[in-house]
């Protein structure tokens, strides 16, 4: 074994994954490549091609990569406990009216679990990822911190990983930007690699259509829920809307229904089939409950503490100031915040630390 350690290199066959393992081999840990496949694309019922990382010239990409250094390579099927887990808890969210985040869900109690349990039975002490962030310890905890790049970063998508997780992960692209990785594929070899595109689709919506994978995946339910009423926030008709799963909080095309000026869904009703319609301004919240809480720079979120809170994907940010709330947290926000979903995650950082974060639970309105 290498005095480095052995370590567990999540390959999916694209530039980041491959990156990693090449720098991890480079420093002189002994790599053991793993690709998951997750789900299978002919169940999916979508129209567009097999791609990104369950698709079989990435399960090939990645084997060639380990062929070609030198290292083993596995293949671990967990389409079951991925598809029950993560696929099931998609559809039971757009059902219940809110928007879920499967790629956190994913990291929090799939991925992470299966790599830890492949690394034990393969007797690796770390397990390690192509993401863009980065892990740092204050008093004996570790906790994500932002990646160097600003426009690659995916701490936000890392909340929910335990103690034991973040003890023995690695990310070895979080002090690099995205263009220096793409270089450094170039330069170890992997000229095609460097120049590839990203995928920006949920895996298992490989069409990245939602609505049609709902409507696929639950029967009868575009019967089920069409017919049902656009309302303003005053509770007046505006019209009919194809049914409250297939929109989202914030959304203003799509809707079928012309305004005078325009008009976003600021709230779905599910248990009356009721998709609530406001202009822009009734889009703003000024607090929100967060449940299903995992802290992660502190034991515990230190009550009354003030940070920035994204609530989104890419989104800036908004100071807030967070208080407990029983197992949850009460958040309010400094400056109202635009476009609160139930469902989406909220992390609370501290400067580039991710303090903890949780989901969405519910909003209160701005004022």
């Amino acid at each position: 074994m290498s005095k480095r350690g052995r370590v567990l290199v999540a390959m999916s066959g694209g530039i980041d994954s491959t990156v990693a393992a090449m720098m991890l081999h480079e420093e002189g840990y002994e790599i053991v490549g793993i690709t998951m496949k997750t789900w299978d694309y002919a169940n999916s019922g979508g129209t567009s091609k097999e791609t990104g990382c369950c698709s079989l010239d990435s399960i090939n990409d990645a084997r060639s990569v380990a062929v070609n250094v030198g290292f083993h390579h596995f293949i671990i099927d967990i389409r079951d406990e991925f598809g029950d887990y993560v696929i099931d808890n998609f559809v039971e969210e757009y059902i219940a009216g809110r928007t879920p985040n499967p790629c956190v869900l994913c990291n929090t109690h799939i991925k992470w679990s299966s790599l830890l349990k492949r690394a034990d039975a393969l007797d690796c002490e770390f397990i390690a990822t192509g993401h863009y962030a980065k892990i740092a310890e204050l008093n004996g905890r570790k906790f994500i911190t932002k990646g160097k790049d600003d426009r690659k970063d995916q701490s936000y998508v890392l909340w929910g990983l335990s103690q034991e997780c973040l003890n023995r992960s690695n990310f070895p692209l979080g002090g690099f930007t995205k263009p220096e990785i793409r270089q450094m594929a170039y330069d170890f070899g992997y000229e095609e690699l460097s120049k590839k595109a990203e995928s920006y689709e949920i895996c298992f919506v490989p069409d990245n259509d939602y609505r049609g994978f709902l409507k696929r995946r639950v029967d009868g339910l575009e019967e089920r829920v069409k017919g049902g009423n656009f309302v303003n926030t005053s509770g007046e008709i505006l019209g009919q809307h194809d049914g409250y799963p297939f929109y989202t909080i914030g959304q203003r095309k799509g809707l079928g229904l012309a305004f005078g000026e325009p008009m976003y869904v600021t709230e779905i009703q599910a248990d009356t089939n009721t998709v609530v319609l406001g202009k822009v301004d009734e889009l703003l919240r000024n607090g929100m409950t967060v449940s299903q809480i995992n802290s992660m720079k502190y034991p515990e979120i230190p009550e009354g503490k003030e940070v920035v809170t994204q609530i989104r994907y890419n989104d800036r940010g908004t100071l807030s100031r967070l208080s407990k709330y029983g197992d949850k947290v009460d958040v309010q926000f400094l400056a109202n915040v635009k476009g609160v979903a139930p469902g989406q995650s909220a992390v609370f950082y501290e400067g580039d630390d991710v303090v903890g974060g949780g989901i969405i639970y519910s909003s209160s309105n701005g004022k």
